[in-house]
């Protein structure tokens, strides 16, 4: 499979339950990972996103990007 495939199928079935982009809260539920994690996984840009203002849009798509990580 290609890494594409790989993407558009883990993006129809990962994480269904959320919406396209997600807040920092829900990547913590996500990932079952804690507030400092997050926000290290965002800073350090492990984790594509935007901000606007001071909050955090993280679309789903990267988050299953980064679970999948260089496959």
């Amino acid at each position: 499979m290609t890494q594409k495939t790989l993407l558009t199928n883990g993006y129809r079935e990962m994480f269904s339950n959320y919406p396209d982009c997600v807040n920092v809260f829900q990547l913590q539920q996500m990932l079952s990972i804690g507030r400092n994690k997050a926000y290290e996984l965002l800073k350090t840009e492990e984790i594509k996103h935007r901000r606007i203002g001071k909050s955090y849009i993280i679309p789903k798509i990267y988050v299953i990007e980064y679970l999948l990580g260089n496959i």
